[in-house]
């Protein structure tokens, strides 16, 4: 797709559909009454009779544009009369694209990035629109013979008073960037396991670095054994498919400022272990590298923004699967760290691989740690599908990746990480056990975590709500790529 600012006078613009807004009781947007005087009042017919009220996300396209370069306008509801909430206004913007998606339409010029925005600017807008439209039109068809997809868009412009072109200017450069790390993020994620596979993720780590200021390393099995990573090479003992550690290091920032680690589990497939998971649902468990993906997509973003930051990405990449040489309930394993872990439920294993990943950040003195995995179904049932659940030892760290999710749209809910907690993970026979019962499963998953992150501020993000759809729109979502970008923009240029 191309994107592109569009700063020429409406009615000259040459395109094959205009998106404009309508308010209800009438009220016309600045776009939508330029075009109503340059069509003898057609816009305002239109509302007069009823065929649009202006309601939020409501649609008209008028196909047939008289004495005009423009062949069509597509008119969006926009509510009452007043600054829309972030919310309604990627409402506004879900309605047009949906509006356009299965048409022959091959160029679009949006004008909706005057609406007025709660604390919203140009930049801010203009991403918006991106990211919407971007998420709308993808389809995976990587594995499909027929590769066509249902929109036949090309071009999308968004259209910009002077004053303002240098602020949409940014906020395509980030939109762009933006959408270009969830559409690689989703495209990972929606691949299968027999794909996706660790190898395979650490094969697109190399590309990236083909393309991008990216220092990657890849640790074999071999090397994570002299390390010690006990935990993290049990999970694989039960696959065919080796583990990974793969390793990108971004520097776009002072060469001796810390980095900002970001460690994304990446099992690439799920099947529990010997505590095997049920089969109705279990062709899902190959969005258990969601985390891993993210790290990639985030990655990607930040490389494309060109943010002066000091980036790690971190995704340990195995497979879960049942094995005669797989981990069993009751085995115990040493860490990285030291600390012995009694595995009570080999389908506890996300928390296997991180904590030794944590372990391995260390050595890199980082300013903050941020993990990301789908590591709890705990967190569907607490959270649903909205927020991403949000556990750290850092009230700062939080408190900026909250605000962050705020901004982009890609909200999170903190739960408390309570010493008591701590008291469910007790093992008689080793130093902790891998789940702590029963209760709270999703805070005493991040409980686990914290024991390995005592030395450096760290936040937990809980993905497994959030990071794919299920259901007839099954498929991946992107999150928290957007949450991370914002993160690390405001890091960068405050």
């Amino acid at each position: 797709m191309d994107y592109a600012i569009e700063t020429a006078p409406l009615e000259t613009v040459s395109t094959d559909c205009l998106i404009v807004g309508v308010y209800q009781d009438l009220h016309l947007s600045a776009s939508a009454s330029q075009i109503n005087q340059s069509t003898d009042g057609l816009v305002q017919k239109l509302l007069s009779r009823g065929d649009i009220s202006g309601k939020l996300g409501e649609t008209v396209l008028i196909n047939a544009i008289p004495n005009s370069p423009l062949a069509r306008v597509l008119l969006v509801g926009l509510g009452e009369n007043q600054a829309l909430s972030g919310k309604n206004y990627r409402k506004a913007l879900s309605a047009a694209i949906a509006s356009l998606k299965k048409t022959s339409i091959k160029s679009i010029v949006c004008s909706l990035a005057e609406t007025d925005v709660k604390a919203a600017d140009w930049q801010w807008k203009t991403r918006q629109i991106i990211e919407v439209f971007s998420d709308a039109v993808y389809q995976f068809t990587a594995c499909k013979a027929n590769k066509d997809t249902d929109y036949k868009l090309e071009k999308i412009s968004i259209s910009a008073p002077p004053a303002e072109v240098n602020a949409a200017q940014t906020g395509l450069i980030q939109g762009k960037a933006i959408a270009e790390g969830i559409n690689l993020t989703k495209h990972l994620a929606d691949l299968p396991g027999n794909l996706c596979t660790p190898s395979f993720l650490a094969e697109q780590a190399l590309a990236l670095a083909k393309d991008y200021p990216l220092a990657v390393t890849i640790l074999e099995e071999a090397d994570m054994e002299k390390l010690g990573m006990g935990s993290l090479l049990s999970v694989s003992r039960g696959s065919r498919q080796a583990a990974k550690l793969i390793q990108l290091n971004y520097q776009g920032g002072e060469k001796n400022a810390k980095p900002i680690v970001l460690i994304g589990k990446g099992l690439t497939f799920d099947a529990g272990g010997i505590s095997l998971k049920p089969g109705l649902g279990m062709d899902e468990m190959k969005y258990d590298m969601c985390g891993g993906a993210t790290v990639l997509g985030t990655l990607l973003a930040a490389a494309q923004m060109q943010l002066p930051l000091n980036i790690i990405g971190l995704i340990p990449s195995s497979e879960n699967m049942p094995d005669g040489d797989a981990n069993k309930p009751g085995d115990i394993v040493t860490s990285m760290s030291g600390k012995t872990i009694e595995i009570l439920n080999t389908d506890a294993e996300g928390r296997l691989l991180l904590c030794d990943t944590l372990t391995y950040a260390e050595q890199f003195n980082p300013d903050v740690v941020i993990d990301m995995a789908t590591l709890t179904g705990a967190c569907l049932v607490a959270l649903g599908r909205v927020p991403s659940g949000l556990l750290g030892n850092n009230d700062a760290l939080c408190d900026d990746l909250i605000k962050a999710g705020e901004i982009a749209n890609d909200s999170l809910w903190r739960l408390p990480l309570w010493e008591e907690y701590q008291e469910q993970l007790k093992s008689n026979f080793a130093d902790l056990a891998n789940i702590g019962g029963k209760d709270a499963g999703t805070i005493t998953a991040a409980c686990f975590l914290s024991q390995f992150a005592e030395n450096f501020h760290w936040a937990h993000l809980d993905i497994a709500g959030t990071a794919w759809r299920t259901g007839t729109n099954k498929g991946a979502t992107g999150r928290p790529v957007p949450l991370l970008s914002q993160y690390l923009i405001t890091r960068a240029h405050g």
